[in-house]
């Protein structure tokens, strides 16, 4: 399959936009943890090689090439919290942790490529949305890596101020392992309370406790 390219970017610059940031989000399908944003603006002449949505790369690719794209690149990393998710839902606060990430860049991009159908309603910043595109262009590729790599990192810490729910494989998704100990260990204060599996929990626990 052919990787990503930089045609959207090529473009982008043709119209006059001289920063073009491509802006991903990671974490969206998990029951716990937050959710991580990434905002990278490539120099066009020291782009890294081997680019590719996150999904598909081995982790030990992704942080290397992680590292690259923060040597080479002007990087932005954003958070959305469990509170913030369960408070506005996960596209919104997606959305949140996809302008944090574009205002910590060092300098304002011109335009933004944000993966997928919507463009954040809060961003005041020229963008165009692209679905699935962190497969079709090199700067959301390169910030679908530098989430993912933030995320699981991130994954790992939680897992080990609380062991057993298996965060540091499966990143808090809902794999058979983290739904099992969710019955047995019970709800964290990183679980989403307003994703179903947890929401049951926690309601099957209040109806059982009368």
């Amino acid at each position: 399959m052919q990787g990503p390219d930089d045609e959207f970017e090529v473009a982008a610059r043709a119209r006059g936009f001289g920063r073009v940031a491509g802006v991903d989000e990671v974490g969206r399908g998990p029951l716990a943890g937050p959710v991580v944003a990434a905002a990278v603006i490539l120099d066009p002449a020291r782009v890294p090689q081997g680019l590719n949505d996150s999904k598909v790369l081995s982790a030990k690719r992704r942080d290397a090439l992680c590292a690259e794209i923060l040597q080479l690149a002007d990087v932005g990393v954003g958070i959305a919290t469990v509170e913030e998710i369960d408070a506005i839902n996960i596209l919104r606060a997606s959305h949140l942790a996809m302008c944090r990430a574009i205002e910590s860049l060092a300098a304002v991009p011109d335009h933004c490529l944000i993966d997928g159908n919507l463009i954040p309603r809060d961003l005041t910043i020229s963008a165009e949305a692209i679905v699935k595109g962190d497969a079709r262009s090199v700067s959301i590729a390169a910030a679908s890596i530098v989430a993912k790599t933030r995320r699981d990192a991130l994954m790992v810490d939680l897992a080990q101020q609380h062991p057993g729910y298996g965060w540091e494989t499966n990143a808090g998704y809902p794999s058979k392992a983290h739904k099992l100990a969710l019955q047995n260990l019970g709800v964290t204060p990183h679980h989403r309370r307003s994703f179903k599996p947890v929401h049951n929990i926690l309601y099957q626990g209040k109806m059982t406790s009368r």
